[in-house]
C-alpha cells in the first residue's frame, strides 16, 4: 500500500437523477427527501458514503487491506473479535489502552471504509475511535425538486385470500429530474498523522476518486430511475494543512439554469462556470469530468 496522502483536498460533485428516487425518506412514506421550507431535494452523505463501499467491495473484493466494515448480514462486533486475535488480545476481556491502539491500527490496515470515513469501534470488544480523512457533507439540488407519485399495478397477487383479485396497485416515488451538488473534505492530517492517523493513502485517494465517478454505474435499480456523475471537480493543496478556507474554493464552483431551460429537463439545461482565475495560490484545480 502506498504512503499516506500529504496534501490536503476540497471537491465538488454534480450528479443528476431521472424519473428516480435519489434518496427515499423513511419518514415520509419513503418520498424522495426533500427540505420542506425551500423545496429542495436532499441526499444524505450516509447514502453517498453506501455507493462508495458498495463499488470498493465491487472492485477489491476482500482483497488485504480493502475489506468493507459496514457491510450487509456482517455484525460488527465479529470484525473487533477479529481484531483482538490478530493483535494478541482475549475477545470479551476489557484491554489495555495500548493493546487498545494496536487493535485500532489493524482495523484501519484491514477496512477501506474505516481508513476512509472512520467509525466508532468502541462497542463490544473495544477498537477505539476513529476519525476517518473524508467527509461528505448532505447533497442539496441545484433547484427545488418535484416529487411525484406514479401509480403501478402487478398483474398477480401477494396472499391467497386475494387470489379472486386480477391484480394489484402499488406507488413509486420518483423525482422527473433533479441535479444535486455536494461538497467534500480530505484530511491529510487525519490521513498521516503519527498516532492517530488512518493511513489513507495516495492509492486508496485514487480509488475514492474512482468510486465518485463510477458508483452510479453500478447501483442501478428501477427505484433509482437514471443517475449520473456529471461533474468532479477537486482543489488539491500544496500543504497538509492547507492554503485556502474550504468554503472560498467552493464558492469559485457556480451551477446555474439557462434561462430558456423552464423546468429544467436535463444537464444540458444547466451552466456550470469555475472562476480559474480566482484559484488561490498554493491551490490546483483538478478537473476529473
Amino acid at each position: 500500500m502506498s504512503k499516506p496522502i500529504s496534501n490536503r483536498y476540497e471537491f465538488v460533485l454534480l450528479y443528476d437523477v431521472e424519473n428516480g428516487n435519489p434518496n427515499g425518506d423513511p419518514d415520509a412514506g419513503n418520498m424522495p427527501r426533500i427540505d420542506p421550507e425551500t423545496g429542495y431535494g436532499i441526499v444524505t452523505d450516509v447514502c453517498l458514503k453506501r455507493k462508495i463501499r458498495n463499488y470498493v467491495e465491487m472492485v477489491k473484493g476482500d482483497a488485504p487491506g480493502y475489506r468493507i466494515y459496514i457491510k450487509e448480514g456482517i455484525p460488527l462486533n465479529a470484525n473487533h473479535r477479529e481484531a483482538y486475535l490478530a493483535v494478541g488480545l482475549e475477545p470479551g476481556k476489557k484491554a489495555p489502552p495500548d493493546k487498545v491502539n494496536e487493535a485500532r491500527t489493524w482495523m484501519c490496515k484491514n477496512f477501506f471504509d474505516i481508513r476512509t470515513f472512520g467509525a466508532v469501534l468502541s462497542v463490544g470488544d473495544n477498537c477505539g475511535q476513529v476519525r476517518g480523512p473524508v467527509q461528505l457533507n448532505f447533497s442539496r439540488s441545484i433547484d427545488p425538486i418535484v416529487q411525484q407519485e406514479v401509480t403501478i399495478t402487478r398483474l398477480t397477487v401477494t396472499r391467497e385470500e386475494e387470489a379472486e383479485k386480477e391484480r394489484t396497485m402499488g406507488r413509486k416515488h420518483i423525482v422527473p429530474y433533479g441535479l444535486y451538488r455536494v461538497e467534500g473534505y480530505i484530511s491529510a492530517k487525519l490521513a498521516n498523522d503519527p498516532t492517530k492517523g488512518t493511513g489513507f493513502s495516495e492509492e486508496d485517494l485514487e480509488l475514492f476518486w474512482e468510486a465518485l465517478v463510477n458508483m452510479f454505474e453500478h447501483d442501478r435499480s428501477a427505484a433509482r430511475g437514471k443517475m449520473a456523475t456529471r461533474k468532479l471537480i477537486i482543489f488539491k493543496h500544496e500543504s497538509d494543512l492547507g492554503n485556502a478556507p474550504a468554503h472560498k474554493l467552493f464558492e469559485l464552483v457556480k451551477v446555474s439554469k439557462k434561462p430558456e431551460a423552464n423546468p429544467p429537463r436535463s444537464f444540458d439545461d444547466y451552466e456550470v462556470r469555475v472562476n480559474q482565475d480566482a484559484v488561490p495560490e498554493g491551490v490546483t484545480l483538478i478537473e476529473k469530468l
